[in-house]
């Protein structure tokens, strides 16, 4: 129980330092947090160089903004939510790819049909997307994982750490959200289209 303590008024001491600007006490930090934050978001993303450079801006937007470290809070639970929201951030942004992937690949092959569907389907996933960044960040990272990336319930279990029945729980209340979002955005006919898919 001491070492604990011991090891907590350490890392505030740490904190304090990096609100200062003192950089030998941001690579303390660094070495504390880098090797675990590492390990889960390549369990996510399945790149080690997308692994790194989520890494490096992690800890470059917790050093952006380190004069608004609390030190009274939990700065694991901080740095961690950093790390969930571009995780979120990069599925969406590899999921905005491959939707201009396929419109030019529709272009090139100069069929007027396939650019209209194209053409819609980005509408809607734009409209997902949307839908999507209203969720809190951890729901937003379930049903991400889920229904975007389609992994399955137990492996994304595993990889957050939580129960498959936590799992699910986010993903009935995600659907139910991003259906009152098609709703509240009054697009009837669209909302219709997404939720027989859901």
């Amino acid at each position: 129980m001491n070492n604990y303590l011991n090891l907590q008024e350490y890392e505030k001491e740490l904190l304090l330092q990096v609100r200062e600007g003192d950089v030998k006490a941001f690579e303390y930090v660094y070495n504390i947090y880098s090797a675990r934050l590492y390990g889960n978001i390549i369990k996510l993303v399945k790149s080690p160089g997308v692994a790194e450079e989520l890494l490096q801006d992690i800890f470059q937007r917790v050093w952006e903004y380190r004069s608004n470290i609390d030190v009274s809070k939990s700065f694991k639970s901080y740095v961690f939510t950093i790390a969930k929201n571009l995780v979120c951030d990069y599925f969406n942004k590899e999921s905005r790819q491959r939707l201009v992937q396929r419109y030019l690949q529709v272009k090139e092959e100069g069929s007027i049909a396939k650019f209209q569907h194209q053409l819609e389907e980005k509408e809607s996933q734009q409209l997902l997307e949307k839908a999507v960044r209203q969720l809190p960040p951890q729901r937003q990272l379930v049903y991400t994982l889920c229904k975007i990336e389609g992994k399955s319930y137990e492996d994304v279990s595993k990889t957050l750490g939580i129960s498959v029945s936590t799992i699910s729980d986010h993903i009935v209340k995600a659907t139910k959200s991003i259906k009152a979002y098609y709703l509240s955005k009054d697009m009837l006919y669209i909302s219709l289209l997404f939720i027989s898919q859901l």
